[in-house]
């Protein structure tokens, strides 16, 4: 699946699972729901600000130091102002061993916006952005647990050579272009959290070099892109639950209106009044088509996934749609280890999709 996405986000929102494994489910369907973890324990990929706090293969770990190398984006001269803290900090779990931020007693500082961070907090985020510290494996909290790479990662990939900057540059936005298929300037800069400016000349290199092929889209407005040697895909089938941080649909939002002609916005930081369609909404793919979006909520205490809104897309006839729906939905909730599923009678899809789930269950 990494090799098809190259980056898995990382979120810590869990109403209806962590947002990480949903990219799995979507592609692979049920899983060990312990496979991220024990890649991550074994070496296999590592935690780092590839395009949010995300899982990156760790052969791309050279990839990243030039951005280790800069300064943290949030924490601009924080290492110069509180330089004994931060080597007070690493010192700490270079010789105690692994550490989450709850574990340092003396926390003090102000705590901030950025959640609650406060001084111990940000000297750990100071040297994981830095590379010096990496995680190890996130606690049933959410919370990072840092240690030190070499105790983590793989030797190999911490002795790869690291490239110029303009070279690591390229090497992601030729990534990026694998990964999407087709894109713009700003969709391959995005994928990595590149600014469009900084690759620009990049990108010309590339298509220069025949590494990239200039394209036109009907109906785009920007030049396009694609890798060389790109093949035509097989049709696509069957239905895919989409997390809303799946690369597929995450920003920028208007390459997922330019394929898709589909409208997604994120509602969770929404007033309750004011959300179109719901709190923790996913968008639908049926084929190669994302025909609708359901917002989704496990009830753990009562072994119940809910469905709380399904919306279909203006022109999708819902009875087409809603077996495979209603088959993923159950598969969801198995592999979710829900017993039951329970349709609410809000959005277009909705009767149709509990219609269908009850013949099933029948």
């Amino acid at each position: 699946m990494l090799d098809a996405t190259g980056v898995i986000q990382i979120d810590s929102v869990n109403v209806l699972v962590r947002s990480q494994e949903l990219p799995l489910f979507a592609r692979l369907g049920a899983h060990d729901r312990d496979a991220i973890g024990d890649a991550v324990e074994r070496g296999d990929v590592f935690e780092y600000w590839a395009h949010e706090a995300s899982l990156v293969p760790t052969a791309h770990h050279h990839l990243y130091r030039w951005r280790m190398a800069r300064p943290h984006p949030w924490l601009r001269g924080f290492q110069s102002r509180r330089r004994a803290l931060v080597e007070r900090t690493f010192a700490r779990i270079r010789d105690d061993g692994p550490a989450k931020a709850a574990d340092f007693a003396a926390r003090r500082g102000p705590k901030g916006t950025w959640w609650d961070w406060d001084d111990a907090k940000a000297a750990l985020e100071y040297l994981f952005w830095a590379g010096r510290l990496t995680t190890r494996r996130r606690d049933a909290d959410f919370a990072r647990v840092y240690d030190l790479p070499e105790r983590v990662l793989p030797a190999r990939a911490l002795a790869a050579p690291t490239p110029p900057e303009r070279e690591a540059r390229a090497a992601l936005i030729t990534l990026a272009a694998s990964h999407m298929g087709v894109a713009t300037l700003p969709d391959l800069a995005e994928y990595h959290r590149q600014r469009p400016a900084d690759v620009r000349d990049i990108v010309r290199d590339l298509v220069e070099g025949r590494a990239l092929r200039a394209v036109r889209v009907e109906g785009w407005d920007e030049p396009a892109y694609v890798p060389a040697g790109l093949r035509e895909a097989p049709p696509a089938r069957g239905c895919a639950l989409l997390s809303p941080f799946d690369s597929l649909v995450w920003s920028p939002r208007q390459r997922t209106e330019r394929l898709f002609a589909f409208r997604y916005r994120i509602e969770i930081y929404t007033p309750a009044p004011r959300r179109r369609y719901g709190y923790y909404v996913l968008p639908v793919l049926v084929g190669d088509r994302l025909v609708g979006r359901l917002d989704l909520k496990a009830d753990r205490a009562a072994c119940t996934l809910r469905v709380l809104a399904s919306h279909g897309e203006r022109g999708v006839v819902a009875s087409r749609v809603a077996a495979p729906i209603a088959r993923e939905v159950r598969a969801m909730a198995t592999w979710l280890g829900l017993e039951r599923v329970h349709v609410a009678r809000r959005g277009s899809l909705a009767r149709a999709v509990g219609a269908e789930r009850a013949v099933r269950r029948k």
